[in-house]
């Protein structure tokens, strides 16, 4: 009788070890999609006020670039138009090398090239949160691709990083904002893809929307151009805020509003990265 009360309470606590573990390991996702990803800048349709909330992640902004006219794709849950009847494998697949379970590769507007650097566990936290999201049936248009996809890879992010590695505070930086893809929009763009060996950060890249066209910001430590006479407190208020060093609003597509979730201790490491950009004119 003893041994069967113990195993029924072994067999209880093991559930309840295994629900709080993934529990927590939705929340880590939700952290991560719903901020430092900001998956619903692209995959969230917009409306006069922004994000239209009822169908996130359904499908959203179009791009029409020399190199292909694509639609965001629908991520949430449904099984006909969404994500429902992938695999983790195939979920995982794409985010870090941008082949979907069709074998051709997405858009390279999708910054797939700076998520071979995410840790296991965070990637295992982004397709939990996902499998969360509830299905909305919408059909986005088929991909138009004019010329071969070619991912980026930043310098650096080839590999995935481990949990270890986050205890130096830049090291840990750097992986914050590759993971938001950062310099995804604040590198120019050259003919062969993002020019990081030489103007990683400089900004100067046209971003077309709903809002006319922003150019991405310099972010290097330049003096002149950049952010370094910037204080550490006017960087992390335009991350999180949408405020420039001068008072005057950041356009869109910069997502504070989903950067406002990043953690204090989160949002140092990432400034401390930042200071070790080099100064680019």
């Amino acid at each position: 009788m003893l041994r069967l009360f113990m195993t029924s309470v072994i067999a209880i606590a093991t559930t309840l070890g295994v629900a709080r573990a993934q529990s927590d390991l939705v929340k880590r996702g939700d952290y991560l999609v719903n901020g430092f990803l900001a998956c619903g800048n692209c995959h969230t349709p917009k409306g006069p006020d922004g994000d239209v909330l009822e169908k996130a992640f359904s499908g959203g902004a179009s791009f029409d670039e020399p190199p292909f006219k694509v639609t965001a794709s629908n991520i949430t849950q449904d099984k006909e138009t969404g994500i429902g009847n992938w695999s983790d494998a195939d979920i995982k697949k794409l985010i870090r090398t941008g082949e979907t379970p069709k074998g051709w590769h997405i858009a390279m507007i999708m910054p797939t090239g700076f998520y071979h650097i995410m840790t296991e566990h965070d990637l295992d936290a982004v397709v939990a949160y996902l499998r969360t999201i509830k299905p909305i049936n919408n059909r986005v248009p088929d991909p138009i691709y004019r010329t071969a996809q070619i991912e980026t890879v930043l310098p650096g992010g080839e590999k995935a990083f481990t949990e270890s590695m986050m205890s130096d505070k830049v090291v840990k930086g750097f992986y914050l904002a590759t993971i938001a893809h950062c310099m995804a929009c604040h590198t120019p763009m050259g003919p062969g893809g993002r020019e990081f060996a030489d103007k990683l950060g400089a900004g100067g890249y046209e971003l077309r929307g709903p809002w006319g066209v922003s150019v991405s910001r310099n972010i290097t430590q330049s003096k002149g151009k950049g952010i370094g006479e910037w204080t550490d407190a006017e960087i992390k208020r335009a991350i999180t805020q949408g405020i420039s060093r001068d008072g005057s609003r950041l356009k869109p597509p910069m997502g504070f509003h989903y950067y406002a979730t990043i953690s204090p201790d989160d949002l140092d490491a990432m400034v401390a990265y930042l200071r070790t950009l080099p100064a680019k004119e």
